[in-house]
């Protein structure tokens, strides 16, 4: 099982996506484990986006990002990462393929309406800068028998 850390970036939350959002991640199977409302600080966002520093974008994304609320998420399964980013689509709207949460809620270039972490190793960095330790959960699904094929002994 892997984590992934998903943002719901404020214009999802600005136009009342979070329920749809949320909603396709559990159809797919995947579980929500951890989960926070929250404004996030310039040094939140600063420390976040680290890796682009210095990039023509960097400061309209941190006052973005800092701009409304943000839906913080923990969401597991197999696969989370990968899983997650090809239900997110393209990073631009205009570009993302139907089907996709950006592809049929977005269309600006700049407003992209989620985050997904792009690595286990972005994704454990990322879990820890929003959540503190314990606010991530760990708890059984009886649905997982029914997402997960377990017949060979080994969950896939």
């Amino acid at each position: 099982m892997e984590t992934t850390l998903i943002i719901l970036k404020p214009d999802a939350v600005q136009r009342g996506l979070m329920g749809r959002i949320i909603t396709r991640l559990e159809e797919k199977g995947l579980q929500i484990v951890g989960a926070k409302l929250m404004q996030i600080s310039p040094e939140l966002a600063a420390t976040h986006y680290k890796d682009h520093e210095g990039k023509g974008f960097y400061n309209g994304l941190v006052s973005f990002m800092t701009s409304a609320p943000v839906l913080v998420l923990a969401v597991r399964g197999i696969g989370a990462i990968t899983i997650c980013r090809s239900m997110m689509g393209a990073t631009f709207g205009s570009k993302a393929a139907a089907g996709t949460i950006r592809g049929d809620f977005g269309v600006s270039n700049s407003f992209n309406l989620i985050h997904g972490s792009d690595s286990a190793e972005a994704a454990t960095r990322e879990l820890g800068l929003f959540f503190a330790a314990g606010d991530v959960l760990e708890f059984a699904r009886a649905a997982d028998k029914w997402v997960y094929d377990s017949s060979s002994g080994k969950a896939e």
